[in-house]
């Protein structure tokens, strides 16, 4: 019996990378253009994403956003005490 897997793609074309991520294809050229977003490159021409690279870039906005990461967050900080120095002139 012959194996049935479809082999999983390394790369993907800004259409494809764009529906991985759940977001339109223009917001990744305007991220590109700005050289933001997850990085990229040219391959015969094409812009192509690499899959691993999409997951870890996934990984470092989710670590960075204090919504998602407990130690980011503001609310779960002890309160901050203000200076009683006063400036003279």
């Amino acid at each position: 019996m012959a194996d049935a897997r479809v082999p999983v793609a390394a790369f993907l074309t800004v259409k494809k990378a764009a529906s991985y991520l759940g977001i339109s294809e223009n917001t990744l050229y305007v991220w590109r253009h700005k050289r933001q977003g997850p990085p990229s490159f040219r391959m015969g021409g094409r812009v192509m994403y690499r899959v691993s690279v999409l997951d870890e870039w996934v990984a470092q906005q989710e670590a960075a956003d204090s919504r998602s990461n407990q130690r980011l967050n503001p609310l779960h900080r002890g309160p901050e005490r203000r200076s009683s120095t006063v400036v003279r002139q």
